[in-house]
């Protein structure tokens, strides 16, 4: 059938900038779904950047697409992978322009290769980058960008030190009564306090976990003390300028950072507070340039929220390419509704 510019465009706006799938725009406009699919790839071709817009941080995290994809060479009759499960997105960390591009494949080599091809002024202008802990991440961005500093999300490390502390909890629960705990149990009525925030808890509430916990025995003791290995965690990244508006001193920072590791030592029986302090000396430049930066990877966070409603409003993709240009579309709508509101 024969359409015409105005209405081709609104078909690709429908999907660009409408957030509708190409089958909900086609039903509104009774065009068909190639049709649909056409006008949208137009219309993206020529709202989209050719480069990524310059910004000084850098935010990078993966998502999972779906299953890997596997063909069998007929002459090694080995299976060799052709497209990886998991997308790896480069996002704008602190100026809101969203999704930048996507790659596939989990590993340091795709994120060198992607980083390393934009343009030599962009590359230039990235002087951050942010990651969660990703060894992998990290290890690529020297390659690509050696004058960028990486800054490790203070929420994974939060998340680390709330995981360790359940597995302690799940460790000493099993070793004092050889099952996992139930109604009845002081550990089962204070579990949920122990992933509290200590200034979240009232006066009771502190007084019922200390009680609780110490009415156990030496297991509640340790218990009690990796709790409080996790708050002097917190209280490290507390200085951070984000919360405090303040550049945080380099000896508030090394002497709360003291505070936990001595707390540590003091507690080495428990291994899994070793292996927390380990993480955190591993990792303690990009925790160090989160606290004077305040750059978190919470944008990559929410871009991956966005690509994974793109994709259930889709009913999933099978067209890789489709996939990340629709999710660049997704992504990167705010931006462009705020550069042009009319």
């Amino acid at each position: 059938m024969r359409t015409t510019t105005a209405l081709r465009r609104a078909a690709g706006a429908a999907v660009c900038d409408g957030s509708r799938t190409v089958v909900q725009a086609g039903r509104d406009l009774h065009l068909s779904w190639p049709i649909v699919q056409r006008c949208f790839e137009d219309y993206a071709a020529t709202v989209q950047p050719q480069t990524p817009p310059e910004t000084p941080a850098i935010g990078i995290d993966e998502t999972r697409r779906g299953k890997p994809v596997w063909k069998q060479n007929p002459a090694t009759q080995k299976w060799e992978l052709l497209a990886d499960a998991w997308h790896i997105g480069f996002v704008d960390a602190v100026g809101g322009q969203g999704l930048f591009g996507q790659v596939g494949g989990r590993n340091a080599t795709s994120v060198a290769d992607w980083l390393s091809s934009q343009p030599a002024s962009w590359r230039a202008q990235a002087r951050y980058v942010a990651i969660d802990l990703c060894s992998t991440f990290r290890a690529a961005v020297p390659r690509a960008l050696p004058h960028a500093a990486v800054v490790v999300d203070c929420f994974h490390i939060v998340q680390l030190a709330q995981r360790h502390l359940a597995d302690l909890r799940r460790r000493l629960t099993w070793r004092q009564h050889g099952r996992r705990a139930r109604k009845g149990d002081g550990i089962y009525t204070v579990r949920k306090l122990l992933r509290r925030n200590k200034e979240d808890l009232t006066e009771d509430q502190h007084s019922l976990l200390k009680t609780e916990l110490e009415y156990m025995g030496t297991y509640g003791r340790q218990i009690y003390a990796a709790w409080q290995a996790k708050e002097l965690l917190r209280d490290l990244l507390g200085p951070a300028v984000s919360r405090t508006h303040v550049t945080p001193d380099r000896s508030a920072v090394s002497a709360a950072r003291h505070r936990f590791l001595a707390h540590v030592a003091d507690h080495a029986h428990l291994p899994e507070l070793i292996i927390l302090a380990a993480t955190v000396d591993q990792w303690w430049d990009g925790i160090e340039t989160y606290l004077t930066t305040a750059i978190t990877n919470a944008p990559s966070e929410g871009n991956n929220r966005l690509i994974k409603l793109e994709a259930r409003n889709a009913f999933g993709f099978r067209n890789r390419a489709n996939q990340r240009l629709r999710s660049r579309c997704a992504t990167t709508r705010r931006s462009r509704r705020e550069a042009h509101p009319h």
